[in-house]
């Protein structure tokens, strides 16, 4: 059996103190945002006890979909790079970037070089280059191929938007066809919800229609999201398959919230191609802040 661990939503905090140049950008409306709202709810230590009650589990892999920093500046992402490392290894942790990683023209590319460890597919070259068209990547490990796919873009103040092109639909096409020859089972990561309607327009993704094409023509087992703050199953239906699309609430946020309170997904696969087995439990932040709790179980395959 393989578990795979999935969480979401980090932005790490504090937030760092920056520079009125910093400042001079979209970072403005969310840096505001951050000391009206977010900081009241988003807590270090509900992440250290997602990850501490994480690791009791001893998952084989750890996904995380998105949205690791709050303003993607300088600092964030390379106390990401810190936080990754004691976190996990580069082999049993997988990430892919969400809106807040391209939070300004010039800061995707950042990250991806900063956290490329965490990034790279199994046929990517060892050290990322500027322009390198990263995204889609596939991870072997196990009886498990991941996907990482990316919706992370600058967007202008007030819109947190992704965008899915057809350069990636059909290359994540063409790795969920390799990946499911080789029998294994496939994992789709992305931060955007592939599902309409799933958030509102200004947050939404685009490219949802070539993205549910790419699933079609490829074939997957699951697809796992963030970006929502929401615990969430969705399923994408076409003539061969019924595929789970499945989110969890931000890796930060504390009780009493509009918002669920910090969890954590966990998957146990088993069985093998065409017989798969999935297992669906999550685990949330208690109402007291102290620990953790299961809350849902589901079989979603098999």
């Amino acid at each position: 059996m393989f578990k795979l661990a999935h969480i979401s939503d980090v932005h790490l905090g504090p937030l760092p103190n920056l520079t009125i140049r910093e400042l001079a950008s979209k970072r403005i409306t969310g840096y505001v945002n951050w000391h009206r709202n977010r900081r009241k709810h988003l807590f270090a230590n509900a992440l250290d006890l997602v990850i501490g009650d994480l690791r009791r589990q001893e998952p084989d892999h750890l996904a995380i979909t998105g949205d690791l920093v709050n303003l993607a500046s300088g600092i964030e992402i390379r106390r990401i790079a810190e936080w990754l490392h004691e976190t996990g290894a580069p082999l049993d942790t997988s990430v892919v970037p969400g809106n807040h990683d391209a939070y300004v023209p010039g800061a995707h590319d950042k990250a991806v070089q900063a956290w490329y460890d965490y990034m790279r597919g199994d046929d990517d070259p060892m050290i990322w280059r500027e322009g390198y068209k990263l995204f889609p990547y596939i991870r072997r490990r196990g009886p498990v191929a991941l996907i990482g796919c990316s919706t992370s873009i600058a967007t202008p103040p007030f819109s947190a938007s992704g965008f899915f092109s057809a350069r990636q639909a059909r290359e994540t096409s063409n790795l969920l066809k390799a990946a499911g020859e080789e029998g294994l089972f496939r994992v789709v990561m992305i931060h955007h919800p592939p599902i309409r309607g799933a958030t509102s327009s200004h947050k939404r993704m685009i490219g949802i229609r070539r993205f549910a094409a790419a699933i079609s023509t490829g074939g997957a087992e699951l697809v796992l999201h963030g970006h929502t703050h929401l615990n969430t199953l969705y399923w994408l239906n076409n003539r061969h398959q019924h595929v789970p699309v499945v989110g969890i609430a931000s890796a930060s946020q504390g009780p009493g919230a509009t918002k669920p309170a910090a969890g954590y997904n966990l998957f146990s696969i088993d069985g093998e191609a065409g017989h798969w087995r999935l297992q669906w439990d999550r685990y949330g932040l208690a109402d007291t802040g102290t620990e953790l709790r299961h809350e849902h179980r589901q079989i979603l395959m098999g």
